[in-house]
């Protein structure tokens, strides 16, 4: 990186301009926080309604691989970021050519390959579950029986669940195959599981690293429900290694910007890693609320080339997600989730994302609970729980 982005700075009459690939809740976050500190904000996303733009200064309405929308985005930017790990890698490469960004083409192109990933993992001495590479009915014929039951995954363009499906059998693993149009697939070992966690780290061009802590996770149906980030959340010995592990997979990518890795806890208190996103994660959410810099921050810090300063969380914190399913009742009538009820206990934080249409299954914001003690905190996220619907945990 040349240079170091001053927010605030004069650039043609303008403050300096941040661009990000994609519209949705992540980069309206990442615009809030760049506007917060002075930057102007641009975004490139087709949707019209998308969440971050119609939060940026500038939206630009066009496909990721449009040349007439990645030329307005380099003519606006200064330096140029992702909020989703699927956007083309050729699109950043492109980018790359004129422009900072962060994270690198590289690295984004890692990540969007379970494939790439797991050999990432290894190279970095991190441990991941057994599995096999499906590419070829041969392939497929020689999966050894000790991956099963398993889960298969597609190789590219899996999130939040999709594209995985479990297998117990030789039969099923082929049908599963077949259901998913015989793309590239990996197959991994089901192992007996105790928790899930997360460990988010931000990166800078100079090598400066710092980390947030190891967030305890719980998933429903493939989708991140609960997230809670408190001193004992996790056995301290196993916080640490998944820290460590977080630190060498991004130092292995010589990785620029916000980097979240999830881990599975197995019942013998081992560790596991399961994948990576290279950008802020929805488990980093509590963030904004509990620490005096949030994700959102140190992504903005990374794109620029400032100074990246260790994070401290002053409060203990719960994040809920918020799906679209609390906008429908039992029978699917639309209603309205009881935020009066809720905000009127203290230490919660609501954030919705600027979504114009719920939908089962759809991220339409957070809820942030912060508090004085551990106890207070999971009282009022059972209290907030309850009021919503949502199932207690």
């Amino acid at each position: 990186m040349s240079g170091v982005i001053l927010p605030g700075a004069l650039a043609g009459g303008q403050p300096a301009t941040l661009g990000v690939m994609g519209g949705g809740q992540l980069g309206r976050m990442f615009v809030h926080a760049a506007q917060a500190m002075g930057y102007f904000t641009a975004v490139l996303d087709p949707d019209p309604n998308s969440p971050a733009g119609l939060a940026a200064h500038f939206h630009i309405r066009t496909d990721y691989l449009d040349p007439h929308g990645l030329e307005q985005l380099i003519q606006r930017s200064a330096a140029i970021t992702t909020e989703f790990e699927n956007v083309p890698a050729p699109a950043l490469q492109g980018l790359a050519a004129q422009r900072w960004v962060a994270p690198g083409a590289e690295a984004v192109a890692v990540a969007q390959d379970r494939a790439r990933e797991k050999a990432h993992f290894v190279r970095c001495g991190v441990p991941v579950a057994p599995y096999a590479l499906i590419e070829t009915p041969e392939q497929l014929a020689a999966v050894e029986g000790g991956l099963l039951p398993g889960i298969l995954k597609t190789a590219r363009m899996g999130y939040d669940g999709k594209g995985q499906l479990r297998v117990a059998t030789r039969a099923e693993l082929a049908a599963a195959w077949g259901e998913l149009n015989q793309v590239p697939c990996v197959l991994e070992k089901m192992l007996p599981l105790a928790a899930e966690c997360s460990v988010i780290v931000a990166r800078g061009a100079d090598g400066a690293m710092v980390n947030f802590p190891a967030q305890r996770n719980l998933h429903r149906g493939g989708i991140l429900a609960v997230t809670e980030v408190y001193e004992g959340n996790l056995p301290d010995a196993l916080a640490q290694r998944a820290v460590a592990a977080t630190r060498a997979i991004a130092e292995g990518l010589n990785y620029v910007g916000v980097l979240c890795v999830e881990f599975f806890v197995l019942e013998d208190g081992s560790l596991v890693v399961n994948e990576m996103a290279p950008r802020p994660h929805n488990s980093g959410h509590y963030t904004i609320d509990a620490c005096d810099c949030s994700q959102f921050d140190l992504q903005v810090r990374t794109l620029a080339g400032l100074p990246l300063a260790q994070p401290r969380q002053h409060s203990p914190a719960i994040m809920l997600n918020l799906l679209g399913d609390l906008w429908f009742d039992a029978q699917g009538q639309p209603i309205t989730p009881a935020w009066r009820e809720v905000l009127a206990l203290p230490g919660v934080h609501l954030h919705l994302y600027g979504k114009l249409g719920a939908r089962p299954g759809r991220k339409m914001g957070h809820l942030s609970i912060t508090g004085a003690s551990v106890d207070v905190v999971k009282v009022t996220a059972l209290r907030v729980a309850d009021l919503l619907g949502l199932e207690a945990f």
